[in-house]
């Protein structure tokens, strides 16, 4: 009911806290029902009992967020950094025989790949200069797409590296390429292609910010397997996302806490429990939500996993094209 009453400071405050305790106790609720329950939440929440719990498509964002703040802080990406690493055609004869060596040691690989002529073909790459691999414009117009793409950002890589020009009207100028739209775009890639390969941390950082939202998008694909999964079951497409963001919010919860456990003890452990941990909670919260028997619970759990792997590494590698695309 709407008032005419004039807004006090006292009644804003009150207002403010009383939010601020209302969302806590819902917050509250929704952990422990969500990670001592599995799947008991999503069955009470499409029930009805919404105002009882946290919104999970919110509830996911802040839970995702803070992992991946958590992540970001216990997680050492200087490993990465290019700045100590030697590239193959420059490696001493003793580090050349400590990977021949090692290599044995692998039957996969033992007499299959020879660094030798690996470190011939980089040294011989090393020497050439962008001219070597000048494509004119007309020739490039004159290939497909898929022909063209590769020459011309190799060529303005290596035009970029050896030059240090980075701005697109100069270096197509001077290649005497067409100053169109497509063409600045592809040598500004071709420039972060060389930033990120010195600066590799940068990028990490960069596509490890996105993580959240790309996988809030990516659950909704997930959650239409699931739902052809349980296609017999008494569930509408809305309700199995529901379900969907409620298991992957208990694994960033899981996964947070364990990083935290892992950087106080300094120890891996924590993680891997929490992975196993996770696991036994899916098949538990597939188990409660679509109420099946264990069997067919089990195999449907297997199946959801291989889909699941299969998904995200195709939603990884699409993630990644498209972040490099607008670093």
């Amino acid at each position: 009911m709407n008032s005419i009453k004039k807004l006090s400071f006292n009644d804003f405050f009150n207002e403010f806290f009383s939010g601020i305790f209302a969302y806590d106790s819902r917050l509250k609720r929704t952990l422990s029902t969500l990670l001592f329950h599995p799947g008991k939440i999503s069955k009470e929440y499409i029930l009805g009992k919404r105002a009882y719990y946290a919104n999970p498509f919110r509830f996911y964002l802040s839970a995702s967020i803070i992992f991946f703040i958590i992540w970001n802080f216990t997680t050492n990406f200087g490993g990465i950094n290019s700045e100590n690493q030697v590239p193959i055609e420059e490696l001493s004869e003793e580090d050349t025989q400590k990977i021949r060596e090692g290599m044995a040691e692998i039957p996969a690989v033992a007499g299959q790949i020879n660094i030798d002529s690996i470190i011939t073909k980089k040294q011989a790459a090393s020497k050439k200069t962008f001219q070597d691999y000048y494509i004119s414009q007309l020739e490039l117009d004159s290939l497909t797409f898929f022909n063209s793409f590769p020459k011309q950002f190799e060529l303005y890589t290596r035009f970029n590296k050896e030059t240090k020009i980075t701005t697109p009207e100069t270096a197509l100028d001077n290649l005497n390429h067409s100053q169109s739209f497509f063409n600045a775009w592809v040598f500004e890639k071709a420039t972060d292609w060389n930033f990120i390969k010195s600066n590799p941390q940068i990028f990490v950082t960069y596509f490890i910010s996105k993580l959240p939202f790309i996988i809030f998008f990516y659950l909704p694909v997930f959650a239409l397997f699931i739902w052809l999964l349980y296609s017999l079951q008494p569930f509408n497409y809305m309700e199995h996302l529901i379900f969907t963001f409620h298991v992957q919010t208990s694994f960033f919860v899981m996964t947070g806490i364990a990083l935290l456990l892992d950087a106080i003890f300094v120890t891996d452990a924590f993680v891997g429990i929490s992975l196993l941990l996770f696991l036994f909670y899916l098949y538990k919260a597939l188990r409660r939500f679509y109420a099946q028997g264990r069997f067919l619970t089990f195999v449907k759990f297997t199946l959801l996993n291989g889909i699941f792997l299969i998904l995200a590494v195709m939603a990884a590698a699409i993630s990644l094209i498209a972040s490099f695309a607008i670093f």
